[in-house]
């Protein structure tokens, strides 16, 4: 799998996502990322493990410890792959201000 698909896969995924919002904040224990949910640990463990698979985490070694911390590196071939579809919007939206500017412009 391409690092753009694997990073689209491992987002997919609600708890993923919030596990990275969490992570924006600092590095966490696998304990303090899976207290807001109601999973098991294996459940989280395996989350994490395709976060780190797709490279948006990395798990270090502090002791007994294994903190994870957020790589956002792939993220940024999202932007770039997705400033493509913002180029797009924005000439849409530039359309629509230009046929509603025209309609206001007929009405007076």
């Amino acid at each position: 799998m391409d690092q753009l698909s694997a990073t689209f896969a491992a987002l997919a995924d609600p708890t993923r996502r919030a596990i990275l919002a969490r992570l924006t904040e600092g590095p966490a224990t696998v304990k303090e990322l899976s207290e807001p949910f109601d999973m098991s640990g294996p459940a989280i463990s395996k989350h994490l493990r395709v976060l780190e698979k797709a490279g948006l985490i990395t798990r270090g070694r502090e002791a007994q410890w294994r903190p994870c911390q957020l790589d956002a590196t792939p993220l940024k071939e999202v932007a770039v792959w997705a400033e493509n579809y913002r180029r797009f919007w924005d000439a849409s939206y530039a359309r629509l201000d230009e046929l509603l500017t025209e309609m206001k412009e007929n009405e007076q």
